[in-house]
């Protein structure tokens, strides 16, 4: 279409942001209503750089229930320095006019007036533009996933200084924390287990030697028995029929031989431990 693409990323401020956010979470980690006044602050800043006068946003009236009710559209909007400059061409027929309407720029009458959490209108027009390659009309956000937000908040709580490596990593493997100062993350593919190789400066990874199973990357500095956990962990996660009586295990930073480790983690241990 011709329109460049600006891409802001967003910075440690919206960490602190997401620790505390003044209008709160949602059923997860998701601090909705802040983020939108966040997002709209930097588009604002992005609008002083370039000169443009007024935000169009895909936002449809009662279409989330936290960010997108009309009182809280109205409260962002103020919030962010944005009232009356902010196009919703979905729903502009039920709201307020706003200045790119009222100046004449958008003509408001080929606007629409969707609300609601249907999404019939917007399929409908998709088909009808021959557009598709787009989103399911759900999710989305990270923030609002039970597991994800869960191994947020004990990131968090384990650190004051979050790294991007750090929150990449909460998307990779199953997390197990075993105590303060210490989580391991356990590769269930192999696809995982070379993102983890990727990630290792965010700790120390381990994996089976001469046989196939999980590497585990150790985000802190395990000892000599929490060493031969790990070594259960793989073994719990390895083919039975390839794991033997004993496994070997090496550690991949220090490329030498580490431990033999003949137990074979709990399930129930396991479970108790699961981020």
């Amino acid at each position: 279409m011709g329109v460049p693409l600006v891409l802001k990323p967003k910075g440690k401020d919206f960490i602190q942001l997401i620790r505390a956010p003044r209008y709160g979470h949602g059923k997860n980690l998701n601090p909705c209503i802040d983020c939108r006044i966040y997002t709209f602050i930097k588009t604002r800043e992005l609008m002083d750089e370039i000169g443009a006068t007024f935000i169009v946003t895909g936002e449809v009236v009662g279409q989330r229930p936290m960010s997108q009710r009309r009182n809280t559209m109205r409260l962002i909007d103020k919030q962010s320095g944005c009232s009356g400059i902010v196009l919703r061409p979905l729903s502009a027929k039920v709201l307020t006019p706003t200045l790119p309407e009222t100046e004449g720029i958008v003509d408001r009458e080929q606007l629409l007036e969707v609300a609601g959490r249907g999404r019939k209108v917007q399929l409908q027009m998709a088909s009808e533009l021959g557009l598709f390659g787009y989103s399911p009309p759900a999710g989305g956000c990270l923030l609002t996933e039970k597991v994800f937000s869960r191994r947020l908040r004990d990131l968090l709580e384990e650190k004051e200084e979050v790294t991007p490596e750090d929150l990449e990593l909460l998307r990779v493997g199953r997390h197990i924390r075993v105590r303060h100062g210490l989580k391991l993350v356990v590769g269930r593919n192999d696809a995982e287990n070379k993102r983890l190789q990727n990630l290792e400066k965010a700790g120390v990874t381990f994996a089976p030697l001469d046989f196939p199973g999980p590497q585990v990357l150790a985000v802190g500095s395990p000892g000599l028995e929490e060493v031969v956990l790990i070594g259960s962990i793989i073994r719990r996660y390895s083919k039975e029929s390839s794991r033997g009586e004993w496994i070997e295990m090496r550690d991949l930073r220090a490329g030498e031989l580490r431990i033999q480790v003949k137990d074979v983690a709990p399930e129930d241990w396991i479970e108790a431990h699961m981020l």
